[in-house]
């Protein structure tokens, strides 16, 4: 496992339960890098241990990452340093961007080394679909605020996915089914451990079921797209066809609300040419 890197920096995903999960590649790196900058030393110890390694290791974490940056980015240009998080993908959820960042402004060479990560674990264990969706991370713990962010997405049309803490989580179910409507959904928890659970159901049979007992451990909400949109009405494209002529001819403003309305643009093009 010997091996030695090119000075830069290395983005190390870890396993987010089993430790068989650590690819060779990832182990190889931790293994041999000058220094790995980690969110809690004593996690990544367990890790080291699992692969027969010991390494020389500094926090970096929301509370330090600005005074260490600059330490790290001149420590690169000789040295290879490994970046780590708790669990999972750094920098999903996580600080490590600003340390990328600055180190392609210092010409510092920046290779990941892929793997685990909670949020697309959760999308193949949810049976929603995953052609497109947004991650939202962690949503806010005030109600007001958590209710504004829900509605910023509410009119995504595609799945979306949250981190959510055990006690808040019943909160945060009722929240989303508030401002989202009953969509379906899935609660996944303990991924890749030994208590592994995904439970589906609608938002609101979620938040029942999970009101009064709050499960443990690190969990994902997904939440699915909303349905299908209602046809436009004839009121709704004239009205949309009359802003739209204010300023373009009938032919574009008629291929102009055909597109963003989703209506046959002949007869967009039809009413438009009423309208005139």
């Amino acid at each position: 496992m010997n091996e030695k890197l090119e000075p830069g920096l290395y983005i190390v995903a870890t396993p987010i339960g089993n430790l068989s999960d650590l690819s060779a590649r990832a182990a190889t790196t931790l293994a041999n890098a000058d220094l790995l900058a980690v969110e809690d030393s004593r996690v990544t110890a367990k890790l080291l241990r699992h692969i027969g390694g010991k390494r020389p290791m500094t926090p970096y974490h929301d509370h330090n990452a600005d005074a260490v940056r600059p330490g790290l980015i001149a420590r690169m240009a000789s040295e290879a340093i490994a970046l780590v998080s708790d669990a999972g993908t750094p920098l999903i959820s996580d600080p490590g961007f600003k340390l990328v960042r600055d180190a392609r402004a210092a010409g510092i060479v920046v290779t990941t080394i892929p793997g685990p990560c909670a949020l697309v674990a959760a999308l193949t264990l949810a049976g929603l679909p995953t052609d497109r969706f947004a991650f939202l991370g962690f949503l806010p713990v005030k109600e007001k605020a958590r209710a504004e962010a829900i509605a910023e997405v509410a009119g995504f049309r595609g799945t979306l996915v949250f981190y959510e803490s055990g006690p808040r989580l019943g909160a945060a179910l009722a929240a989303l089914g508030d401002g989202l409507g009953d969509r379906e959904a899935a609660v996944a928890r303990e991924i890749s451990k030994a208590f592994e659970e995904t439970v589906t159901g609608t938002l609101s049979e979620l938040a029942a079921r999970y009101a009064d007992a709050p499960p443990k451990g690190e969990i994902v909400i997904v939440v699915g797209p909303p349905g299908e949109a209602a046809p436009a009405g004839e009121g709704e494209i004239d009205a949309a066809l009359r802003a739209a002529m204010a300023t373009l001819s009938p032919s574009r403003a008629a291929a102009d609300v055909a597109l963003r309305l989703g209506v046959p643009r002949r007869l967009a093009y039809e009413r438009a040419q009423m309208l005139k």
